[in-house]
């Protein structure tokens, strides 16, 4: 009998973790090749002007989202009040994403939600607890994900306006892919090693930066910032810059410009670095950065909000978490709604009345930069949400 010597039962051992792993990602290559099927058969973009009745399905969220959905909704109400009597548009809640609920069944989305969700024509949403590690909550994959992803949501869009610096920035964040596709699905190799994935498909890399580019045609836009690491993630990052290129060539007038994401992070708020820049599309880890800094310099997360876009459905919503400080020390309801309420406006553009978006866009300029006769602070020496929904409502019926 042949004795196996340590040396050689570790190498063994080492050819079999090596097998595992290559079984659990030639899975997962599988899974996406179906998946890139799924995105070229596809049915064409949803027309709203075609629709008799369309169907705004509201979740409220958590923490302080239902506090801020609240006055949201009188907003979105108040500009849609026309189309709610005529039977045009209906707002819809859909139930059973509070975490609370979510957890007792272990479901970051249940089942009969997804479906409710489908029902309707767009969403707006407040935030959703991503339970993390010391959660008292199960070790649940983000509900905004699985949403994204189920609906097909492949554009985040997210507008940053700053007049008073001349700044009117849109960005298209890939949704999907990257390294949040498979962020659950990393392989443990042996103890030594783990292994995440970066994931990039041609399809997915066309309708994105598609999307950006005819958002420019369509806004009188001549640049498109495409913002990469694609001097070290050679291939996927590489590929996403090829795309906008390729694309660049059937939209004569807009020019696109390159930019490394560290450069764009450092220097978002330098005037003569991002002179010129109107357009932006990003992989998706980097736009979730890179918005996240821009909302900032705008004047907070409360203050922005991030558009979902498919081409069957859309989901409008802030891009600021649940807001855990204010709960716990019961001053919810002195909460920013103006990221939910900019969402609203978005949603109610998106579904064809952009002309009630932009008088929304100029009141909250009035509330919030201008008149600022109402403040909200988050404390309780500053406004409600409620009260300053009411000097958003009293500044929007005085222009009229």
């Amino acid at each position: 009998m042949d004795i196996i010597n340590e040396k050689d039962y570790e190498n063994q051992e080492r050819e079999q973790v090596i097998q595992r792993a290559m079984d659990k990602f030639g899975a997962l290559i599988r899974e996406d090749f179906k998946r890139i099927d799924s995105i070229k058969n596809a049915p064409g973009r949803k027309d709203f002007k075609k629709l008799d009745h369309i169907v705004i399905g509201i979740l409220p969220g958590d923490g302080i989202g239902p506090f801020i959905m609240e006055q949201a909704l009188r907003v979105a109400k108040y500009l849609l009040q026309d189309q709610i009597d005529s039977g045009k548009v209906e707002f819809r809640t859909i139930p059973g994403m509070t975490i609370a609920e979510r957890a007792a069944r272990n479901e970051s989305l249940p089942p009969e939600v997804l479906e409710a969700c489908k029902a309707c024509d767009v969403l707006v949403k407040g935030p959703f607890v991503t339970p993390r590690a010391g959660d008292p909550w199960p070790n649940m994959v983000s509900a905004n994900s699985l949403l994204r992803r189920a609906l097909q949501l492949y554009a985040a869009v997210r507008p940053v306006r700053i007049p008073e610096k001349g700044i009117d920035w849109t960005f298209f964040r890939e949704n999907i892919e990257g390294e949040y596709i498979w962020g659950n699905k990393g392989i443990q190799v042996n103890p030594d090693l783990a292994v995440d994935f970066k994931v990039l498909t041609r399809p997915g890399a066309e309708r994105i930066c598609r999307a950006a580019f005819e958002f420019a045609k369509n806004n009188g836009k001549t640049n498109v910032t495409v913002v990469t690491k694609a001097n070290i993630v050679k291939l996927v990052d590489g590929n996403f810059l090829k795309m906008a290129h390729e694309i660049e060539k059937e939209y004569p007038g807009i020019t696109v410009r390159e930019e490394l994401v560290d450069s764009m992070a450092a220097k978002i708020t330098d005037p003569e670095f991002t002179k010129g820049m109107q357009v932006f599309v990003l992989p998706n880890l980097y736009g979730d950065i890179v918005t996240d800094v821009a909302a900032e310099y705008q004047g907070g997360l409360g203050t922005a909000s991030s558009s979902n876009i498919g081409d069957q459905y859309a989901l409008f919503e802030a891009i600021h978490g649940v807001g855990n400080f204010l709960v716990k020390h019961n001053r919810a309801q002195y909460a920013d709604p103006c990221s939910l309420i900019r969402a609203m406006g978005e949603m109610i553009s998106h579904i064809g009345y952009a002309d009630r978006k932009e008088k929304l866009v100029k009141a909250l300029d009035i509330c919030t930069r201008t008149e600022r006769k109402v403040v909200v602070t988050t404390d309780k020496d500053g406004a409600t949400a409620a009260e300053f929904t009411d000097y958003l409502l009293d500044t929007l019926q005085r222009a009229e």
